[in-house]
Formats: C-alpha cells, sequence, structure tokens
C-alpha cells in the first residue's frame, strides 16, 4: 500500500536527543510509519544529489511493470559516463537487469537506457514524468534534470523531498526486494558471460536491520546517503546530502534519531 509521502512534517520532533557531529551540509531522518520528522539540519535547502536520483528513476520503471520486457541500449545511453555497465548499442537487457545495475552499482547507462525506454525514446519525455511524480508525492523543492544525477546544476532536491520519496518508494515490493539485495548474480553476454554485482551501500549486511537504500556522489553534491533501518519495532529512514563521511555521518544520524524516540 502507497504511504502517504505528503504527511512528512517539516518539523523535528521536540524530544530530539542534542546534537552529535555530523559533517553533512543538510539531513533528516524521519519515522517511516509516521513520517514525522526526528532530526533534522537545513532539510529544505535545495541541492545537488549525485545517484540518489536513480530512486525516481528506479521506482518509475518499478511501476511500470512488465520487468522482463527487453530494453533496446541507444548510442545516447551507451555514452553516458563515467560510471558504466558496459552496455552494448543495439543490444537489449531486461529491465530488471538494468534496475538491479542501476541501484546496486549506480550505473549511469543502465539508468538512462531504462529512462529513454520509459520515455518512449526520450529523457525529455521522462523528465516530465519524474517531476509529475514528485509534485504528487509532495516534493516541492525537486526538480529533475537526469535519470542518474550526472546533472548538479538543474536536477536538484532536498533532504526532507528524499526522505519523502525514500518512503514512498519502499512501499513498492520490486524496488524494495531491489535496494534491499546486498549481492546479485546475472548471466551477460560473451565474452564476460556472467557478473557479479555487490551493493554499494555498505551498511546493507554490515549494519543490523538495514533494508535500503542508495548512494551518490559527485564533486559537486559531495557524498549523499540514503537508509532505511530497523530497528527496536520501528523502521527510521535518514538522508544525508553533502557529506564528508556518509557511513559515519549515517550511523550518527540514524543513533540520533532512534534516541529521540526512546
Amino acid at each position: 500500500m502507497a504511504v502517504a509521502a505528503a504527511a512528512i512534517s517539516a518539523q523535528p520532533s521536540s524530544t530530539a536527543s542534542p546534537p552529535v557531529k555530523i559533517t553533512a551540509a543538510s539531513y533528516v531522518a524521519v519515522d517511516s510509519a509516521s513520517g514525522r520528522v526526528l532530526v533534522a539540519k537545513a532539510d529544505t535547502a535545495r541541492r545537488p544529489i549525485a545517484s540518489l536520483t536513480k530512486v525516481m528513476t528506479g521506482l518509475l520503471v518499478a511501476e511500470r511493470g512488465d520487468l522482463n520486457r527487453r530494453v533496446l541500449v541507444t548510442p545516447a545511453a551507451a555514452a553516458v559516463e563515467p560510471e558504466k555497465e558496459g552496455l552494448v548499442v543495439g543490444k537489449r537487457y531486461r529491465r530488471i537487469t538494468l534496475l538491479y545495475s542501476a541501484m546496486l552499482v549506480s550505473a549511469n547507462d543502465s539508468a538512462t537506457a531504462l529512462a529513454i525506454d520509459a520515455g518512449g525514446g526520450s529523457l525529455r519525455s521522462f523528465y516530465t514524468l519524474m517531476n509529475a511524480k514528485a509534485r504528487a508525492l509532495g516534493m516541492t523543492s525537486t526538480t529533475y534534470a537526469s535519470p542518474s544525477g550526472l546533472d548538479d546544476t538543474h536536477n536538484l532536491s532536498t533532504a526532507l523531498d528524499q526522505a519523502r520519496l525514500a518512503r514512498y518508494a519502499l512501499a513498492n515490493p520490486t524496488l524494495r526486494r531491489i535496494v534491499g539485495t546486498r549481492e546479485y548474480r546475472t548471466r551477460w553476454s560473451a565474452p564476460t558471460y556472467a557478473k557479479v554485482w555487490v551493493n554499494h551501500n555498505k551498511m546493507l549486511g554490515t549494519t543490523p536491520g538495514v533494508f535500503g537504500l542508495k548512494t551518490g556522489w559527485t564533486t559537486r553534491a559531495g557524498g549523499c546517503l540514503i537508509v532505511a533501518q530497523h530497528r527496536g519495532g520501528r523502521d527510521v529512514i535518514g538522508v544525508v546530502l553533502g557529506s564528508w563521511s556518509i557511513w559515519s555521518d549515517m550511523t550518527a544520524l540514524l543513533d540520533r534519531a532512534f534516541a529521540a524516540e526512546a
């Protein structure tokens, strides 16, 4: 059942514990069930979000379904730099395979191929879909102009908007399963024959209770991370943007968020 993302309050809990050292330029932690903000700093500041953009791309593709559909790789998709899967122009790959590639190892060519396919051959049409979905979810400070996050000028969001998106995205069973996958193996065309993708989210499988979501980094955006964690019978979603140390920042943020409700 879809979560009403707009229910997230823009005010942190009055019972939040004292501030801890977090390097991120902006961050937020929300209770996944209620949407209540538990901890926040500059959570409505618009910033580049790097590959967190792929959460929206993945969500739209997952919602379209037909995951065994073969996606044709165009020259525009294959040319995308720098993180690439090595897709071959003219070949077709299953949607589900490209989704795992884009979400686990953040392959930009996979994300772009999915976007062109879902946009009926047009990236601009896909951006229209992305921005329409953002408006529908109450992400009023977000503008999408990339399927991968490589555009750091026009592709902007906020920590709070990304928390809204994460709450909604995790209600999609396909996307939730993918972002919660630590390792994925798939057959590949010759001469590779097979690939093993290990999720870039280092907290997945190493930090108890973590079940998603996505990493991101560019020079301008800095470190970006969304993590969902189950602890003490509750789920909390944390978002850090512009971080110097995404793992320690997220650990501190989640600890503080769970302590806020202790």
